[in-house]
Order: structure tokens, then C-alpha cells, then sequence
């Protein structure tokens, strides 16, 4: 169990030892230890078979010694001397190997072990080296930005708590940054903590900075000594704003499109590539040469044709350094000749005119009553079937949204006209009385029986199209009668009769009105008539000039031809007097 020594016992054993004689001691030993570990420190003496007590000491700057710690050899007890510094921390094993708990930076001395024998003191000296781990360097009091071509402070490097104390390194982008004058200027300084010994070292870095410094990280490193060398800590990266000046301006339209039409909102936007971007131009509008102050972006609204042009924008401070665009502005007018509603007269003429402007080749199309035409229309003779609603539009295929309409409504007015036919059932039984109406508005019809004035109600009617449609009635008169039918609408009123024989009576019938659908379909059969009576004249052509050639060599047969073609001639003329009397 370890004790205190007495002081008489160490007054005797300070007299042993300045009575002995001293044998030199062995070389100088190193024990290197990190803060706050425990120290180890072997005496590195053989143990002889007579000694006594073994003993450590530390000696003070001046030389003095210091004892710290006795083992006796035969009582095996260990005395710990009262050194403030050392209480509680001290264990000395039974080789004579002394322990230090807790390093800290004033253990760093030279201790002494020390073996007595009755004739001699051997002695083994070893130094102590402590060595603390600075923290992690960290870049503080950075610059908010820097400013290209300006010698400027861009942060302060600190590590803390280092011993013995360590070197601080600048990098730009991982190379080493070294001092270069008006450039990079480098201020190291260095601080010990009185009471722990430590060392604080900081750097600071001004720095001269350009457009290659853009989003560049800058770190910094700590290198120092510990128990096993040489070792360096790097920094956390820093990025910092700079500040450049602009050296070009560009201008763009917002939002961005293909084409702008009148009507439209448009945006111009300026920008200079410096940093920080510029907040304010100068807008100069197409024949202007007076700017206008704004910020980045200027707003016309619906525009106009008269908007196309060249439009630019500068820096306030430097008008020399701009940016221009060309913008046109497209339009599309439409003028409709006549347009809106028009009446018109059957049989009138009606010119129609769509008339385009537009700042590029427009697309027109006509549609009557929602169905498209094949060609503008053109009325030189106006027919009820005419009439509806016409609309010419058009558009620009370029530009999107960019159309223009305009519609007429075409009304064709006639008075009624009537044509009244009969026919006679296949039965006999009874007869049909057809009354035929054109008009527009819509003649109302009425059916009487002349003489007696009364009224026939019970008709039949055919819809309505293109300014036609008939009444009929179906009737089987005992004797003869005269039916009138009556056509009236806003122009005028119209009446015409028909005499209809009674049923027993045989009668010639009236031809049926053709309708406007068999109208056409005759149209057809004519056009395809008249189609094959001129192939075959053509075919007749050709073979009478064959004939001709080949009748050319007969003077006879020559005559012959003259004189047939002579009463064909006489046959044709004698057949044309026979259809005029018949006609």
C-alpha cells in the first residue's frame, strides 16, 4: 500500500544520495504522449540483486530536482511525495515503471528513474513530449462578396487548441495559395492560452478576385505535430459572390412567340451578364432617341401595326453598350362588300367582295349556311335558292389566334308567281289539282271554287325550299268546275284558275311542275346527251374526210356526192317547214 514519506526519511535519503557516488546514467529516452492520455515511462535500468529502493524525479528549468514517487525493494510499499501537480495522478509499478494519468502540456520535463544500491545510484533519464490535436480549421468573418479586380478581405482561417502550436494553409479550388503582392496577402498569427498551454493560430487572406473566381471554393488546412508525426485537418469549402461588371446587354420578348399580332401584350426584358445583374435600362422605342427609364422589363400593351420596328435597350450609366430586337407586329383586316343582312330582288344582280389586308399571305374561305364553297360567290341573276347566310373568313396560318369574319345574310324577295296543273287518276275515280307556288316570303296559299266562293280546306302541302312549294287537291267533280287558287304574301297577291271537266268527262291533263332535284337530274341527262350527239359528230367528222380522200380520185363519184349532198340539203330544209307547222 503506498504512503507519504516523512521528511526525516527524505532528509536521510537526500544525504544518501549526496553521499554516493554517481555512475553515469544511460542515454536520452523520449516518451511521446497525446493530451490527456496516460504517460508511460519505463526506467530502463537492469535491477540489481542488491538494491535498496528505487526513486523518480523531475528536474526544473533551473536543474533543481524534484522527487516525485519511492519504492522500497523489501517492503514493497510505494510513498507518492506531495507535488501538487502530480497528486492523484502518479502510479509506480513494481518495475519501476512510472504512470501519468491525464497528459497534460506542463508534463512535458525531464524525468529521472533512479535505483540505489548500498555503494551506488543508478540513474536513466527520459523526456516527456506532449502533443494536442488543434480542432478543425474553420473560415470565419467571411466577406459577404468580392469585388473583381478589388484587393479585398475574404476570411479569417482559425484552429483552436493545438500543441505545440501548428501552420495554417490557404487553397483556391485544392492548389496553394501563396503570397503574391497586390494580389494575395497572407497574415499569420499565433496565440498561447496561459493556463492550458494551448496555441490558437489564425490566418487571414485578402484576396484580388476575377470572373474566374465564379463558384471557386476556397479551404484552408491546419498541419501539426502529434505523437506520430506530421498531420494536416482541411477546412469545410467556401464559395463567395463576386462582383463584376456587365459587359454585355441582352434584350428578349416576353412570352416568347412565334409571332405577335395585334392586340397582344408584350413584354421586353433586359439583362446585363454582370453581378449584380443591372435593375435599371434605358428602353428606346422604335424612332425614338430619347430612352426610357425602367427596370428590367418593359410592358406595351395591345399593340398596334404601327408597334413593328427595331426596339433596344442600355445600361444608364454606359447608353454605349446595347441590345436591339426586331419585332413586328401582324394584322389581318377583313372588309365584307355588302355585308349584314340584304333583300334583294328575284333576278337581281349582286356583286360580292371580300376584300384582305394583312402583313403576310392570308387564306380565305367562303361557307354558305355553315357548308363550305368551291369559289367566292357572284350573283349576276339572283335565284330563291340563293339566299342564306354567307361568311368570308380568313386567317394568317403563321400567326395563332389571328382570324378575321364577316357574314351576310342574303334574302331574295319575289312575288308569287302560280302554275296550276290536273291529272287524272289511272282509276277515273278522281282528279288532282296541283297549284304550283314561288315566291319569297312565303306565299300563303288558298284554294276556291269560282261561282260559289266556297273554300277548300282539306290540301295538301310539299315543304317549303328555295322559294317553292305546292298545294294540292284531290277532288271528284260530278260536273264541270273552276278552281282558283291564291298566292299572297308582303309584295303582292296573285290568283289563277283552272277548269276541270267533270269526272265523266275525258280531258286532256297538265304536264307536272319539275321540281328544282328532277329539274337537275335532268340537267344531267342533257349534259350527257349532248356529250355523245358531239363524240358522234366528231366521229362523223372523221369519217367523212376519209371518205373524202378517198372519193377525191373519182371525178364521178365527186359529182355523184355533190348532187346527194344537194337533196339533203333540199330534205333538211322541206323537214325544218314541216316542224314549224307542227309547232
Amino acid at each position: 500500500m503506498a504512503s507519504k514519506a516523512s521528511p526525516s526519511s527524505r532528509l536521510v535519503f537526500c544525504l544518501l544520495i549526496s553521499a554516493a557516488i554517481l555512475r553515469p546514467g544511460l542515454g536520452w529516452y523520449t516518451v511521446n504522449s497525446a493530451y490527456g492520455d496516460t504517460i508511460i515511462m519505463p526506467c530502463r535500468l537492469d535491477v540489481p540483486q542488491n538494491l535498496m529502493f528505487g526513486k523518480w524525479k523531475y528536474e526544473k528549468p533551473d536543474g533543481s530536482p524534484v522527487f516525485i514517487a519511492f519504492r522500497s525493494s523489501t517492503k514493497k510499499s510505494v510513498q507518492y511525495d506531495d507535488v501538487p501537480e502530480y497528486k492523484d495522478r502518479l502510479s509506480l509499478s513494481e518495475n519501476y515503471t512510472l504512470s501519468i494519468s491525464n497528459a497534460k502540456i506542463s508534463d512535458e520535463k525531464r524525468f529521472v528513474c533512479m535505483l540505489v544500491t548500498e555503494d551506488n545510484v543508478f540513474e536513466a533519464p527520459t523526456v516527456v513530449k506532449v502533443f494536442k490535436q488543434p480542432s478543425k480549421p474553420e473560415i470565419i468573418s467571411k466577406a459577404p462578396f468580392l469585388e473583381t479586380e478589388q484587393l479585398k478581405k475574404l476570411g479569417v482561417c482559425i484552429s483552436k487548441d493545438s500543441y505545440p502550436d501548428g501552420n495554417i494553409t490557404w487553397y483556391r479550388n485544392g492548389k496553394v495559395l501563396s503570397p503574391l503582392e497586390g494580389a494575395v496577402v497572407i497574415i499569420f498569427k499565433k496565440e498561447m492560452d496561459p493556463v492550458t498551454q494551448l496555441y490558437t493560430m489564425t490566418s487571414s487572406l485578402e484576396y484580388k478576385t476575377s470572373k474566374a473566381d465564379v463558384q471557386m471554393p476556397f479551404t484552408c488546412s491546419v498541419t501539426y505535430y502529434g505523437p506520430n508525426g506530421q498531420k494536416t485537418i482541411h477546412s469545410e469549402q467556401a464559395v463567395f459572390d463576386i462582383y463584376y461588371p456587365t459587359e454585355q446587354v441582352t434584350i428578349q420578348v416576353l412570352p416568347p412567340k412565334t409571332a405577335i399580332k395585334e392586340g397582344d401584350n408584350i413584354t421586353l426584358k433586359c439583362m446585363g451578364n454582370g453581378n449584380p445583374p443591372p435593375e435599371e435600362f434605358l428602353f428606346y422605342l422604335p424612332g425614338q432617341l430619347e430612352g426610357i427609364r425602367s427596370s428590367n422589363t418593359y410592358t406595351l400593351t395591345d399593340v398596334r401595326r404601327n408597334a413593328t420596328g427595331d426596339y433596344r435597350c442600355s445600361l444608364m450609366d454606359k447608353k454605349s453598350m446595347t441590345a436591339s430586337t426586331a419585332i413586328t407586329v401582324h394584322y389581318l383586316d377583313l372588309s365584307l362588300n355588302p355585308s349584314g343582312e340584304v333583300t334583294k330582288q328575284l333576278g337581281d344582280a349582286l356583286p360580292v367582295s371580300c376584300t384582305i389586308s394583312a402583313s403576310r399571305n392570308a387564306t380565305v374561305v367562303w361557307m354558305k349556311d355553315n357548308i363550305r364553297l368551291r369559289s367566292s360567290p357572284s350573283f349576276s341573276s339572283l335565284h330563291y335558292q340563293d339566299a342564306g347566310n354567307y361568311v368570308c373568313e380568313t386567317a394568317l396560318q403563321e400567326v395563332e389566334g389571328l382570324k378575321k369574319r364577316e357574314s351576310l345574310t342574303l334574302i331574295v324577295e319575289g312575288k308569287p308567281q302560280i302554275k296550276m296543273t290536273k291529272k287524272t287518276d289511272p282509276s277515273g275515280l278522281s282528279k288532282t289539282i296541283i297549284c304550283h307556288v314561288e315566291g319569297f316570303p312565303k306565299p300563303a296559299i288558298q284554294w276556291t271554287i269560282t261561282g260559289s266562293g266556297s273554300v277548300i280546306n282539306q290540301t295538301e302541302e310539299s315543304p317549303y325550299i328555295n322559294g317553292r312549294y305546292y298545294s294540292k287537291i284531290i277532288i271528284s267533280p260530278e260536273e264541270n268546275v273552276t278552281l282558283t287558287c291564291t298566292a299572297e304574301n308582303q309584295l303582292e297577291r296573285t290568283v289563277n284558275s283552272l277548269n276541270v271537266s267533270a269526272i265523266s268527262i275525258p280531258e286532256h291533263d297538265e304536264a307536272d311542275e319539275i321540281s328544282d332535284e328532277n329539274r337537275e337530274k335532268v340537267n344531267d341527262q342533257a349534259k350527257l346527251i349532248v356529250g355523245i350527239v358531239v363524240g358522234l359528230l366528231l366521229a362523223a367528222l372523221v369519217a367523212g374526210v376519209v371518205y373524202w380522200l378517198y372519193m377525191k380520185k373519182s371525178k364521178t363519184a365527186s359529182k355523184h356526192v355533190n348532187k346527194d349532198l344537194g337533196n339533203m340539203e333540199e330534205n333538211k330544209k322541206l323537214e325544218e317547214n314541216n316542224h314549224k307547222t307542227e309547232a
